[in-house]
């Protein structure tokens, strides 16, 4: 007799784990490399949308080989996982778990083969959005070294301390979805690169006009939606947390984006396209952390903080003479970094107990949740803080101990002249058959 899969397998959850995964995939490929070639001057089109296939590639060999047990395989040291190969016939195949952090969750329903992939699409978005602080100056050499190497050095950590079981995990803090473990640590890290490889060239920093906006509206596009699969997949199951994480995401989003251009409009006179966009990014990346942990009202609270403190950190933060020091391409830092943080301190203030990631069957287990600090447990919110400093700073020093290894061996920033001519001086490619040179 012949079953098509084992007793443990849910085809539904399976199945939502497979497509989840896709959505977030296609964040990167297409969704950010479209993103960032339509938002850049035209002469960085190819070489800013290649940074993004070529990090997701790279990326998957690295996860395959070592990088996937390191943050999610069994505890090596509190803040990493052993590393070793996710390759094997009887790996990929068995029913999926993550050793250090099983205790904390029902037994999963697919096999490892889905959570590896599932978990890698998170792992090479991550790099991708900090490569957003770089584009139009970062040597493609250097950016090739540096893609496996701060995965396997800086991501792992993260992601195995606050997801794979490790000492913030097993301490209490709360990240849903990647609001520290990607974009707290991308914004770091993306900013710390700018500031060691140094600016553009004066003229790009003084005009770089987006080169097509209706190819960033649909990079956009795809990013908003593809992180339905981002939150809802997080709870592991297709369960009702799922539904709520999606539910929550695009509230968040669509009220960030709202405030995002009313601030810009009372402050420039006019609603920019390009602010709705920024102020769509901060919603995303401030709901992450929450989705599955808020409920409507919260998701609506943090979808109003987004569209200010993150507006107010890219328009008159990074515009301090200070700040500006660091030419940080895509205010990364503003839009990720900061987003990523305020969402993930909201945690600690909104996460509603009656959220259940996992319905528990008697009063001993009464389910899986967080408890904020408006909701009687202020000791949430020191835990957020916790984990979000632990994050900055060894994101902050890891990423320029790396970048500075990497400039022994090649230069980190792209000759003068290859500045000036763009991507048919590093790719032999350009975007645009016509069309003003360098625009």
């Amino acid at each position: 007799m012949l079953v098509p899969s084992p007793k443990w397998l849910d085809t539904g959850d399976n199945a939502w784990q497979l497509a989840a995964a896709t959505f977030v995939g296609l964040q990167s490929i297409p969704g950010l490399a479209v993103l960032y070639g339509g938002i850049v001057k035209k002469k960085w089109a190819i070489n800013s949308a290649f940074m993004c296939f070529y990090a997701f590639a790279s990326v998957l060999v690295v996860w395959i080989l070592f990088d996937y047990n390191m943050a999610f395989g069994p505890q090596w040291f509190p803040f990493l996982g052993k590393p070793g190969l996710a390759t094997s016939a009887g790996f990929t195949l068995g029913q999926a778990t993550i050793p250090a952090a099983a205790s904390g969750m029902p037994d999963m329903a697919f096999p490892m083969a889905t959570l590896v992939f599932f978990q890698f699409v998170f792992a090479a978005i991550t790099v991708i959005i900090l490569g957003g602080s770089v584009l139009g100056r970062m040597n493609f050499a250097a950016w090739v070294i540096f893609c496996p190497v701060w995965m396997t050095l800086v991501y792992t950590v993260g992601a195995f301390s606050l997801w794979g079981g490790g000492w913030l995990a097993a301490a209490g803090a709360a990240d849903f979805s990647g609001g520290y473990v990607i974009h707290l640590a991308a914004g770091t890290s993306g900013f710390v690169a700018a500031a060691v490889i140094g600016p553009r060239l004066q003229a790009d920093r003084d005009r770089f006009p987006p080169n097509s906006l209706l190819v960033t509206l649909i990079g956009a596009g795809i990013l908003w939606l593809g992180w339905n699969g981002f939150n809802g997949g997080d709870p592991y199951f297709a369960n009702a947390d799922a539904g709520a994480a999606v539910l929550n995401t695009n509230t968040a989003t669509a009220v960030a984006l709202l405030t995002w251009t009313l601030m810009d409009k009372m402050a420039y006179g006019k609603p920019s396209i390009i602010g709705a966009v920024n102020g769509m990014i901060a919603g995303l990346v401030a709901i992450t952390p929450a989705a599955g942990y808020v409920d409507g009202w919260g998701a609506i609270i943090i979808g109003v903080v987004a569209g200010i403190i993150p507006w107010l950190s890219m328009n008159l933060l990074q515009k301090t003479k200070m700040m500006m020091r660091v030419d940080d391409t895509l205010s990364v830092f503003s839009t990720h970094g900061v987003a990523g943080l305020t969402g993930g301190l909201l945690v600690g203030l909104l996460a509603n107990p009656a959220m259940l990631q996992y319905i528990g069957t008697d009063k001993e287990a009464p389910g899986v949740n967080v408890t904020g600090l408006l909701y009687g447990n202020p000791k949430q919110l020191w835990l957020q803080l916790e984990a979000a400093l632990f994050i900055i700073i060894y994101n902050a020093i890891m990423t320029f101990i790396i970048l500075k290894v990497i400039s022994i061996f090649v230069p980190l920033r792209m000759d003068e002249a290859t500045l000036k001519v763009g991507d048919d001086a590093v790719h032999g490619e350009t975007a645009y058959a016509i069309g003003a040179e360098g625009e």
